[in-house]
């Protein structure tokens, strides 16, 4: 149930990004590592709640259990982190909470060497190392960890026979992977106005209408106007009601991918943003523009 709330919680997050995209979107993801944070603690002290009820303690243990579950009861916080004030039931909430601050990850994987800050990423991580391969190929046999990795080796058999050898793209003509193939090695269309280059054309054009000011993508349903195409196809799933980014660990699916790319993140603990100044990570790049002040 503690898991159904915390998901309710990523919904919620899910659809204030999706109506202010454009505006909040740093605003989004603070607040999404906020909530995630504060899901976790609460799903922690529930489940050491738990386990104290279901556990049988001794005699010399009965006054201590009982002076910490009245204090639930009415409550009380008594372990307060020293930095941020936060108070939590349980001492071992707080030694948890504590590595949001210090940037800890004390969960090594033995085989590759990465570091989680907690251990249900680490377990996650683990799987990369251990599990079988569960999506296979039903025309040459073989087999993939993810359904995603499946669907692209498909190409090959569909119509798409001209694959790139950096990326796994796949196209149905050497042209199109002539195309393809500039966004690995040249970007000949630059802005004039910021300098910014791009690989293909209609990528610049796309890019000097947010100058310009110009919006020639409108929906149909709404009336709401882009000046990207991809952003108008994103607004359109919130009529439609097509979420493409589905999660293979828990079933979840999302309308935007870098709302997916958030969730992955908290399944394996991975911070992806490293600071150049002190080498501390970050889930998001958001909380990562944030943390660099502190450098200035």
């Amino acid at each position: 149930m503690e898991f159904i709330k915390e998901e309710s919680e990523d919904i919620k997050i899910e659809a204030t990004f999706r109506v202010k995209q454009e505006d909040t979107e740093e605003q989004t993801d603070l607040m999404a590592l906020k909530e995630e944070s504060e899901a976790l603690n609460e799903m922690e002290e529930n489940h050491y709640d738990f386990i104290n009820r279901e556990k049988s303690f001794s005699c010399s243990q009965t006054e201590k259990t009982s002076s910490i579950k009245s204090a639930q009861r009415t409550g009380e916080k008594p372990y307060t982190c020293q930095q941020c004030g936060k108070g939590f039931s349980w001492r071992q909430s707080l030694k948890r909470h504590v590595i949001v601050h210090t940037g800890e990850k004390p969960f090594t994987c033995q085989h590759c060497g990465r570091s989680f800050n907690r251990k249900e990423g680490l377990n996650f991580h683990m799987t990369v190392h251990t599990r079988e391969s569960l999506f296979t190929c039903q025309q040459c046999g073989v087999s993939f960890t993810q359904k995603e990795s499946l669907n692209r080796h498909m190409r090959i058999h569909n119509d798409q026979p001209y694959t790139c050898d950096q990326c796994g793209k796949s196209f149905d003509q050497h042209e199109n992977l002539d195309v393809h193939m500039r966004t690995h090695r040249e970007k000949p269309y630059t802005c004039s106005e910021c300098g910014k280059s791009f690989s293909q054309k209609r990528h610049f054009e796309d890019h000097m209408r947010s100058h310009s000011g110009k919006q020639p993508y409108s929906c149909p349903q709404c009336r709401k106007s882009f000046n990207h195409k991809q952003h108008l196809e994103e607004h359109m799933r919130i009529h439609t009601g097509e979420k493409p980014f589905t999660c293979q660990q828990c079933g979840k699916s999302f309308i935007q991918k870098g709302n997916f790319n958030r969730h992955m993140n908290f399944h394996t603990g991975e911070n992806s943003f490293p600071c150049g100044h002190c080498g501390k990570s970050f889930r998001n790049k958001a909380t990562l523009k944030y943390h660099m002040r502190f450098h200035k």
